[in-house]
């Protein structure tokens, strides 16, 4: 096994930052908006664009088990449905793209999706207003087409689908839940397709993947704990001037 890990090349500080982005992806699944946003260009700056979205993504599964089983009850599955056929849409349309490009490129796009994320998340934190009211058929499939596409190519597809759940006045407990169950169909989708067209899963990744599961599980735990007792407002500014300076760096 230590043969082919080092195969990564990984430092001990680049080990420490996968367990803590591990950590950080559990958290964001029970209820800490936003912090996934931090993980995606880090561990772009690690493994490079469409290889570190192969390490990403049985992460994310693993965080979406915990917030599926905690919040399973919570979901609404009209809005669900409304917005999943889209979502495949803009999955399969980033499928297409990310062949086309090469890493250099795909990290590029990981950037600008993370860069748009970020605006939409000031606009659901800041500029959201309550009388808005988005219930036609066009808002669910232009959520879930960028949602979609967002998810596939970079795995940023959170700010997206909130401002989907937002406009729906849903409450706390059905909002988590229906991210939750969201974000768990279409990332089961996503596997069998990275695996097989992109080919950035493999037996190698999916140890690294198990190996830190502890820390997902760690920050599935930690999140719940911690969405209770931080002031919201100030905990995604900070997130945001991370996500930002990090969206920078993979873009040197």
């Amino acid at each position: 096994m230590y043969g082919f890990l080092i195969s990564f090349s990984l430092s001990a500080l680049d080990w420490a930052v996968i367990v803590f982005c591990a950590m950080l992806i559990g958290m964001s699944k029970t209820g800490v908006p936003g912090v996934s946003m931090i993980v995606v260009p880090t561990l772009a700056i690690i493994f490079g664009g469409k290889p570190s979205t192969g390490i990403l993504l049985p992460i994310l599964i693993m965080a979406d088990v915990f917030a599926v089983v905690y919040y399973h009850r919570h979901a609404n599955w009209k809005l669900l449905l409304l917005a999943l056929p889209w979502a495949f849409v803009g999955l399969f349309l980033a499928l297409w793209i990310g062949n086309l490009v090469d890493d250099e490129q795909f990290k590029r796009l990981i950037a600008i999706i993370v860069f748009v994320s970020i605006g939409l998340m000031v606009i659901k934190d800041y500029g959201y207003k309550k009388e808005f009211k988005a219930n036609k058929w066009w808002f669910a499939a232009l959520m879930g087409i960028t949602g979609g596409f967002a998810t596939m190519i970079g795995n940023v597809a959170g700010p997206i689908f909130s401002i989907y759940l937002l406009a729906m006045h849903l409450n706390k407990k059905s909002f988590i839940g229906t991210n939750a169950w969201f974000f768990f169909i279409i990332n089961l989708s996503k596997f069998p397709l990275q695996a097989l067209v992109w080919k950035n899963i493999h037996l190698n990744t999916l140890v690294i993947d198990i190996l830190v599961f502890p820390a997902v599980a760690f920050g599935a735990w930690l999140g719940i704990i911690i969405v209770k007792k931080t002031s919201e407002k100030a905990y995604n500014w900070f997130v945001i001037i991370i996500t930002v300076l990090s969206a920078f760096l993979i873009l040197i």
